[in-house]
């Protein structure tokens, strides 16, 4: 398996949302919570949800009566969220680099670092592209990342997790332009143990301010955290953009 597809499996694999998802829902939810009292957006707000997986930020945003649309490039995760879907929720499979509705929504969000896992910097680019081109002239897009400065003085080189049945070995490391987490796991439902290396970009606040302006867009604020406290290089474990056309 090469890396232009390595998320794609892993991403549809149940071992994945075992390890990342099935977790406290408090966290996510009191982030949204501050996220929407600090935008205000106007009631039926139209938001798009980009790598939305299972929708559970979707779901969210839809009971507090927004019209979100969640897309994902996994099938399997797409089929579960569709479940959900109403009125004012709707779900569909859609590849982040390849151009979706055009000056439609006023909201773009990109949660969890769903982001950085392409193999060059032109599908980044496209991938951008599209969320940028996808709210309208006045719309926010926010993209939350990983502090890179912050993970690279505390990453955690070996770990072991066992949720339920299932055991994970996870093997961290990193180069200059890359992290990598090379996950095992052994479940007594699997023949022999399964193995996926996980591959992320290190894009950095000048990285994206860049990136951005090339979608002719401009960062706005950047906080550090899930409550929305100021970024610091060094101190904090996100990268929360918010931004803007210019």
């Amino acid at each position: 398996m090469g890396d232009r597809d390595w998320y794609q499996d892993w991403f549809n694999s149940s071992y994945y949302h075992k390890l990342y998802f099935e977790r406290d829902e408090r966290e996510a939810e009191g982030f949204l919570d501050r996220l929407i009292g600090h935008l205000r957006p106007a009631p039926g707000a139209t938001m798009l949800d980009v790598a939305c997986g299972k929708g559970r930020h979707s779901r969210f945003l839809a009971a507090r009566g927004f019209d979100v649309t969640g897309i994902d490039i996994s099938p399997e995760s797409i089929s579960f969220a569709g479940q959900f879907a109403h009125e004012r929720l709707h779900f569909h499979v859609h590849d982040m680099r390849l151009p979706y509705w055009i000056n439609y929504f006023q909201y773009a969000f990109n949660f969890f670092t769903s982001f950085g896992y392409f193999a060059t910097r032109r599908e980044h680019d496209t991938a951008l592209r599209t969320m940028a081109r996808s709210i309208r002239r006045d719309g926010t897009l926010l993209i939350d990342y990983l502090n890179v400065h912050w993970v690279e003085d505390r990453l955690v080189h070996n770990e072991e997790k066992t949720v339920g049945t299932s055991h994970y070995e996870i093997h961290r490391w990193h180069d200059n332009d890359h992290f990598y987490k090379k996950i095992t796991v052994q479940d007594p439902a699997l023949e022999r143990p399964l193995t996926h290396t996980e591959k992320v970009a290190k894009f950095s606040l000048g990285d994206f301010t860049d990136m951005l302006s090339f979608q002719g867009m401009q960062v706005q604020e950047v906080f550090g955290d899930y409550d929305l406290n100021a970024y610091d290089v060094r101190k904090t474990a996100r990268l929360i953009l918010l931004a803007a056309h210019r």
